[in-house]
C-alpha cells in the first residue's frame, strides 16, 4: 500500500460477450485516476474466465493491449490478492474493489456476492440491486410495484415455449400486438435483441433470443423518443440531466452503440423544464425501486403521441468511456469524470462501513 493512498483493484474483461466494451471502459478509467490519491491494482478475467493480476501501479498503461496482463500472475494470486483478509493477511492488499465489468458474471449481482464474501468494499451497486438491474422482468415488477409508468410486457422461459408455441404466441399477440421487441431477459446491451412484425418474425426472433437466455421478454412498441438520466448516490442519491439518444438504425441495437458511431447523443435533451424534472424525480425513483446504491442509468421512453413518459430500465454498470452518456450527463450537470470516479470510491466505501457497524450476531 502506497503511503496514505488507496489501493484500488480494477477488475475487468470477463466472460460475457462484452469483454472488449469493458476493457475500453478500464483503459478510460486508469488514465483518467488521479495517482496522487489511487494506486491501482489491475485484475484481468479472461473470455475463458481465467484471473490474473498484475503489479500495483501508480501510472496509467499506455496501450489498451496491455490490460491483457501477459506478464501477470495467475487466477491463484489475483484470488490471493482478493481475498487476502480471508489466508490471514491483516492487511488487505486492495482498499476497495471496483468492477468494470458489463453484463453476465459482472453486472448480475455475482462478482459483488465475490466481494461482499470477502468482506471488501466495492464501487457501484449491490448484490440484489445489480441482480435486479440485469433481470428484466424482474426490473419491471419491481418498477411495477413501485408505480412507475412503462410499457406493456410479456415473458415466459424455455420450458413453456417449448411445451406450448402456440399459447406463447397467442398471449404476446393478445397482450401487446405487433411490432413488438423480442429480448433476452438477462443480457446487457442490446444482444439478441429483434423486432417482430407479424407471427412468422415473432417465432424467429424469440428462437434467436433463447440462444442467449431461458427466460424470455417481449415488449410492446413504442414510438418514443429515447432519453437517459444518471443517478449518483447511496441513500440520498442525485440525477443528472436527461440527455437524448438519437439512434442511426430502427431502435438502439448494440451496432449503432458501439460500432458504427452514428447515434448520437444530445447533452442536455432538449426538452421543457417541467418534463427534464419529472424524468430526474422517476430516475430516482427507479434508483430506490431496485435499491440501488453507488451509480445507475435510467433509461426512459417519450411517447411521441402524447408525451407520456414509461421507464425502460436501468442500467447498474452503464458504459463508462468518457464518450459514454452516464459520465457525459454528469459532466453536463458539472461533475467531471476524475471527480466521478472519486465520488464512487467514496460511495463505495461509505456504503461498506455503515454495513460494518450493523451487528451479525445474536446478542441476546
Amino acid at each position: 500500500m502506497g503511503q496514505n493512498k488507496l489501493t484500488v483493484g480494477l477488475v475487468y474483461g470477463g466472460k460475457s460477450g462484452e469483454h472488449e466494451v469493458s476493457l475500453s471502459t478500464a483503459f478510460a478509467v486508469m488514465n483518467a485516476f488521479d495517482y496522487e490519491k489511487y494506486e491501482i491494482l489491475p485484475f484481468y478475467i479472461t473470455k475463458q474466465g481465467t484471473w490474473k493480476v498484475g503489479a500495483v501501479m501508480s501510472a496509467p498503461f499506455s496501450e489498451q493491449e496491455e490490460l491483457k496482463l501477459s506478464q501477470g500472475e495467475g487466477t491463484e494470486a489475483a484470488l490471493n490478492a482478493v481475498f487476502s483478509r480471508l489466508y490471514g493477511s491483516e492487511q488487505p492488499k486492495v482498499d476497495i474493489m471496483f468492477p468494470l465489468l458489463h453484463g453476465t458474471f459482472g453486472e448480475d449481482g455475482t462478482i459483488q456476492g465475490l466481494f461482499e464474501m470477502a468482506d471488501i468494499p466495492y464501487v457501484g451497486t449491490g448484490v440484489l440491486a445489480s441482480a435486479a438491474g440485469m433481470d428484466k422482468v424482474v426490473m419491471k415488477k419491481l418498477f411495477e410495484i413501485a408505480g412507475l409508468p412503462q410499457c406493456d410486457y410479456d415473458y415466459f422461459n424455455r420450458t413453456q415455449w417449448n411445451r406450448s408455441q402456440h399459447d406463447v404466441l397467442q398471449s404476446i399477440e393478445d397482450k401487446l400486438g405487433y411490432p413488438c421487441f423480442v429480448k433476452p431477459a438477462n443480457l446487457g446491451s442490446s444482444v439478441g435483441i429483434s423486432k417482430a412484425k407479424d407471427r412468422e418474425q415473432l417465432t424467429s426472433a424469440i428462437e434467436t433470443a433463447l440462444k442467449f437466455d431461458n427466460k424470455i421478454i417481449v415488449e410492446q412498441f413504442v414510438d418514443a423518443r429515447e432519453v437517459e438520466v444518471s443517478v449518483l448516490g447511496n441513500d440520498e442519491p442525485m440525477a443528472s440531466v436527461p440527455g437524448e439518444i438519437v439512434s442511426s438504425s430502427e431502435y438502439y441495437d448494440y451496432a449503432a452503440k458501439y460500432t458504427d458511431g452514428q447515434s448520437q447523443m444530445q447533452i442536455p435533451a432538449s426538452i421543457d423544464p417541467d418534463t427534464a424534472d419529472r424524468l430526474r424525480e422517476l430516475a430516482i425513483q427507479a434508483f430506490k425501486a431496485i435499491e440501488g446504491s453507488g451509480i445507475t442509468r435510467a433509461d426512459f421512453f417519450i411517447r411521441r403521441s402524447d408525451g407520456a413518459i414509461m421507464i425502460n430500465e436501468v442500467n447498474t454498470m452503464p458504459g463508462f468511456t468518457p464518450f459514454s452518456m452516464y459520465p457525459l450527463l454528469w459532466r453536463e450537470t458539472g461533475v467531471s469524470y476524475r471527480e466521478l470516479l472519486d465520488r464512487m470510491i467514496e460511495l463505495g466505501l461509505e456504503r461498506y462501513n455503515s454495513k460494518q457497524s450493523l451487528v451479525y450476531e445474536n446478542q441476546f
